[in-house]
């Protein structure tokens, strides 16, 4: 019988905040089951094993980012929804690199497109104040995502060791996208 106050949801945001603790690339099944004071094959009987708990974690955090996103763009338009957004998603991987790592390389599939497309839709949002061609509407996305996606995991790995003050650096960016996506 699977222990009382455990299911596949309390075992995936454990295992989310412990990749945020340790890293996604360290989280195991044997650490997590340690985590919530369980045996290993506890956890078998709320999820299939490591690749299921990473998709979970995947959705978790593409869910909250999603929310993230769409609460920070709630009335704005063209850049001040470009920086809202940036932000937010900057935000966010700061706040949980491993749960955000889980997303990366993703391997969509019906579990994971759910969270994938509120996530997307959140960038749509933000990319209709610009005018952009809707043939175009996929390259902006790839690049907005990559240009944002570069930039906060960099900084979360410790990549900025320059001088020149990180938050300034990231509001050249939003300029620059900004520029580029009106062009």
């Amino acid at each position: 019988m699977p222990r009382a106050g455990l299911d596949a949801a309390t075992v995936a945001a454990a295992g989310a905040a412990l990749a945020d603790e340790v890293g996604f690339a360290n989280l195991t099944m044997g650490l997590l089951a340690e985590r919530l004071g369980v045996r290993t094959p506890s956890l078998y009987k709320h999820i299939a094993g490591q690749d299921d708990l990473n998709r979970r974690i995947a959705a978790l955090a593409l869910d909250e980012a999603a929310g993230a996103i769409g609460t920070a763009i709630q009335g704005c338009a063209g850049r001040d929804a470009l920086a809202a957004a940036a932000r937010a998603f900057r935000d966010y991987v700061l706040a949980h690199p491993g749960r955000y790592a889980a997303t990366i390389p993703l391997v969509a599939d019906d579990s994971l497109a759910a969270a994938g497309s509120r996530a997307l839709d959140a960038f749509r949002a933000v990319l209709r104040s610009y005018p952009i061609k809707p043939e175009n509407t996929d390259h902006a996305l790839r690049t907005v995502r990559s240009l944002l996606h570069g930039f906060a995991t960099l900084q979360s790995a410790g990549g900025f060791q320059w001088s020149a003050d990180v938050d300034e650096s990231f509001e050249w960016l939003i300029d620059f996208a900004d520029r580029g996506l009106r062009g």
